[in-house]
């Protein structure tokens, strides 16, 4: 399948000029005689090395591969290549919706270009195949970095202890900066949940899984250019009213989900009980939202500002939401307002 992804997008302006593409299906790799996709001898630890090692995949350096989690449209797992421990994700194709499973492999390229310290970064990835392969049902294949399995999904549900108000602000910092990173560069993630924010053993948290991304595009005016309509969902308990009315996507979407998100850090529960479809209806015809009426955010004043930051994270009109920039404002406000 053609690339529509151009490689300009992928690898930094100084590097891109100097390469030989040829015919290749993937913008970060280039498909050799021998079925080998051949990497570079120079250390891992220069500049221009960091660039090469995340344009192209030596299939034989990658070995060790140990199953860690699967998804609706795929499997990730723990290997070594040239000896360092990465994450691999094979994304396969879905009998029932062949075009969302291909467009999931190409989203997550979305972010192939970018650097930061909140988000994980892809290392290299292909639509080819070494020849000795005999996986069929393997659309393409994504080297990324390896940020550890434990997500935030498990430690909201599935530890004894609380999260505790330093590591929650602590933790929506991180999503909050690498939010901001994201839409920085016009990209929304579409979704931001906790499954979906990993933690690694520095306790930082990195957004992960772009299969659902968009990459925005904007008019010479500097109004967004509407983007074509996503086959790939998304998690409909942290999915904007507007996406779910079928409307246009935009950076607002993943302040919605942010403030499900930190919702479910602050008070550990589920947001919503019930069958999927009357929720859905509730949410996009009667504002329903996660309850925000106990206790805990009615008699404290660290309830309180926590109450303020979710009614502007999920107003149901997009323009009132916070920016990831105010929003990170407002979570470093909380932060020193806890110190004093």
């Amino acid at each position: 399948m053609p690339s529509p992804i151009p490689v300009t997008r992928l690898l930094p302006k100084d590097f891109y000029p100097s390469l030989d593409f040829g015919v290749c299906s993937s913008p970060l790799a280039k498909y050799t005689n021998d079925s080998t996709l051949q990497v570079p001898t120079q250390s891992f630890h220069g500049r221009c090395a960091r660039k090469l090692w995340s344009s192209v995949i030596n299939w034989k350096e990658l070995r060790s591969l140990q199953p860690i989690g699967s998804g609706g449209f795929g499997s990730v797992y723990r290997g070594l290549y040239f000896g360092e421990t990465i994450a691999i994700k094979k994304v396969k194709k879905c009998s029932k919706n062949k075009l969302a499973s291909r467009q999931s492999f190409w989203s997550e390229l979305n972010a192939a270009h970018l650097r930061h310290k909140n988000i994980v970064r892809i290392i290299a990835a292909t639509t080819c195949m070494p020849d000795n392969s005999d996986n069929d049902d393997n659309i393409g294949t994504i080297l990324m970095e390896y940020a550890g399995c434990l997500n935030l999904q498990y430690l909201i549900y599935g530890t004894t202890g609380t999260l505790g108000k330093d590591r929650c602000l602590k933790y929506s910092k991180d999503i909050a900066n690498g939010l901001f990173f994201l839409h920085s560069h016009l990209i929304v993630h579409q979704d931001l949940k906790p499954a979906n924010i990993l933690v690694t053993d520095g306790d930082i948290c990195k957004i992960a899984d772009f299969g659902c991304s968009q990459k925005l595009e904007l008019h010479k005016d500097s109004s967004p250019i509407t983007p074509r309509k996503s086959h790939a969902a998304g998690t409909y308990t942290h999915r904007a009213p507007e996406l779910l009315k079928g409307e246009d996507v935009t950076l607002m979407a993943d302040i919605y989900s942010f403030g499900i998100t930190f919702w479910q850090m602050i008070t550990e529960e589920q947001p919503y009980e019930g069958d999927r479809q009357p929720v859905l209806y509730a949410v996009v015809a009667y504002n329903l939202r996660p309850s925000v009426t106990s206790v805990f955010f009615l008699n404290t004043i660290w309830g309180q500002a926590c109450k303020s930051v979710l009614e502007k994270c999920w107003n149901g009109d997009p323009s009132q939401r916070l920016s990831s920039r105010d929003l990170l404002g407002e979570i470093e406000t909380m932060q020193s307002f806890e110190q004093t």
